[in-house]
């Protein structure tokens, strides 16, 4: 995690959540389209930030729109630069059930446990496979439950 990246301005900047409930944490499968960043691969929820907003109301937004989730206590956890985009990182109890969201962008969405991010891969139900994370989602959430070291992120 950075703070000191103010001198250098990214192209894309995205607003991500680590959602937890139960020492599990909400997590989602990426389309397998390979147009598109980290196609089939389980990722954090969260998105682009649009001209004007705040990281923490395009994280607002962006959970309404993915899952219908709308957040109430979130804080942030820091910033990570990645090679293409500035990841703005913020972390929320889920305090609902997953019955209760409604998957419009991605395909699948599970609770993983720490096990899961440690070995980096989990099953899908609805691919009908095991799907591997996205590696710096993998590493953030490593940090984020005190079992990876600070680094730079890619």
């Amino acid at each position: 995690m950075t703070d000191s990246a103010d001198e250098m301005k990214y192209e894309v900047e995205v607003a991500i959540a680590i959602l937890h409930r139960d020492g599990q944490f909400l997590m989602q499968l990426r389309d397998d389209i390979p147009t598109i960043a980290h196609p089939g691969h389980w990722g954090f929820f969260g998105g682009h930030i649009e001209l004007g907003e705040t990281p923490e109301i395009a994280l607002r937004r962006e959970l309404l729109e993915e899952i219908g989730y709308a957040v109430t206590d979130v804080t942030k956890l820091g910033r990570y630069p990645g090679l293409k985009a500035m990841r703005h990182v913020f972390h929320a109890p889920l305090t609902v059930d997953l019955t209760c969201l409604v998957l419009r962008e991605g395909w699948d969405l599970a609770l993983l446990t720490p096990t899961d991010i440690q070995r980096g891969y989990h099953y899908s139900t609805r691919a009908g496979q095991t799907k591997p994370l996205v590696e710096a989602a993998q590493k953030i959430l490593l940090e984020f439950i005190g079992l990876g070291e600070t680094s730079t992120f890619k």
